[in-house]
């Protein structure tokens, strides 16, 4: 019997407390400052966390009821946490396929913006690591909308609470995030919301 949902967030904010979360002054990829700063590859690449994510990344999605063939996002945070679902899926379905949107498309070969298992007409959850302004998460939706696919909702391992959901949700696309700054013990950056 697979752990618990409840149990998994558990393991997962352990982790994450340990591995990833860091306080002092940080300068984030926008330019604005921020009192922390979460390095989720630490947690989404280590072993015990791709088995956590993947298997209460399985739950959240099936609990859902969204009907998704695939998971993946933008390269590089969303990478482990679609393999992991996708792997997860194979002893707990629904079995969930994985698929990466590159930054830039290939220069040669097929010239594909999106790698793995994404044909048109498929139905999507885009991952992603960390949810600050939700800008990750629109791009692979935006690709994958030019793609012909089917974006039906957004899952993130840890969200910042600065408005990034608010502005996925606000496109139009459901949002679901295991864990919450709060949930590790800081509060959100109240400049940035």
């Amino acid at each position: 019997m697979p752990p618990s949902a409840t149990s998994l967030r558990a393991a997962l904010v352990a982790l994450l407390k340990e591995r990833s979360l860091r306080l002092g002054e940080y300068t984030l990829s926008s330019g604005r400052k921020s009192h922390y700063y979460i390095d989720a590859r630490l947690t989404t690449m280590s072993a015990q966390g791709l088995e956590i994510i993947g298997l209460l990344g399985v739950s959240m999605i099936a609990e859902a009821i969204w009907n998704a063939r695939l998971v993946g996002g933008l390269t590089l945070g969303a990478d482990p946490m679609a393999y992991s679902i996708s792997l997860a899926s194979r002893k707990a379905p629904p079995i969930f396929d994985a698929f990466v949107v590159r930054k830039e498309p290939k220069a040669h070969g097929t010239q594909r913006k999106i790698e793995g298992c994404f044909t048109e007409g498929s139905r999507v959850v885009v991952v992603e690591d960390v949810i600050t302004t939700g800008g990750s998460a629109l791009t692979a939706i935006k690709a994958v909308e030019d793609a012909r696919g089917v974006v039906v909702g957004v899952l993130g391992v840890v969200d910042r609470m600065e408005g990034g959901r608010a502005a996925i949700e606000k496109a139009g696309y459901p949002v679901l995030t295991m864990v919450t700054i709060r949930d590790l013990g800081v509060e959100p950056d109240m400049s940035a919301s």
